[in-house]
């Protein structure tokens, strides 16, 4: 990730953190840690989340770090879908493009927004809409399992 004299990145890439196995978010968590030793700041919006993680409270006070919840607070399984979770994750998807666009990150991560796109809470359009307007500067990271190939 190369760097300009402001803090911010000469130039952002779009990751994609999938499969089976653990090790997607903690990776992505890894990656706004690291970055923020540099000052570089990052928004993560999790989807399908509402519970409480231990990323929630070790990061709550954290000056470069800013983590939103976009979900229930228990689990849902696909056959569970509601209207208000497809509003949950599309108000998601609209807050973080507002961090994304507000000038105020280098990194933004869609945290589970794989899923969220196989539980039919997003579409692939939408999350791809949302990568369109990404500025060159911003890196983006999508996690979750079964991410759709190849639309990255």
């Amino acid at each position: 990730m190369g760097r300009v004299s402001d803090h911010r990145l000469s130039k952002g890439y779009v990751q994609v953190y999938t499969g089976d196995g653990k090790g997607k978010t903690t990776a992505a968590l890894g990656l706004a840690l690291r970055a923020s030793g540099h000052e570089m700041r990052t928004y993560i919006g999790q989807f399908m989340k509402g519970q409480r993680y231990g990323e929630l409270e070790a990061l709550r006070d954290h000056p470069y770090i800013t983590i939103e919840q976009y979900g229930d607070v228990r689990c849902i399984r696909r056959e569970e879908v509601t209207p208000e979770h497809v509003a949950q994750a599309r108000r998601g998807l609209e807050r973080a493009r507002e961090a994304m666009l507000s000038g105020r990150y280098d990194i933004v991560v869609l945290d589970e927004v794989n899923v969220a796109i196989w539980f039919g809470l997003l579409t692939v359009e939408e999350v791809l809409a949302f990568l369109d307007q990404r500025p060159e500067h911003v890196e983006v990271i999508l996690t979750g399992r079964r991410a759709r190939t190849p639309c990255w």
